[in-house]
């Protein structure tokens, strides 16, 4: 198993959010590029999450810590999943 299959990508999400399909698509490029698994949370479903970041999705977490909102920066994602 390489390095970098070891990193996990979540993307914090919620209905009818144009941005959160927009970081959807970016995110899905670079991850299966790099082979890294990745997965979709939606924020309204779980009241720590929406108290944390709702104000800010969609949100990228990689291996659970927060890697940016708002909007994906490709090359800055794929360096994070490169080390």
């Amino acid at each position: 198993m390489s390095e970098r299959a070891r990193h996990e990508v979540t993307l914090l999400v919620r209905r009818d959010c144009p941005a959160c399909d927009t970081a959807a698509a970016e995110i899905d490029g670079v991850c299966s590029e790099l082979g890294v698994a990745w997965s979709t949370s939606d924020v309204d479903a779980d009241a720590e999450l929406r108290a944390e970041y709702g104000d800010r999705v969609p949100v990228i977490l990689v291996d659970g810590v927060e890697h940016g909102f708002w909007k994906v920066e490709p090359q800055r994602l794929r360096a994070a999943l490169t080390r």
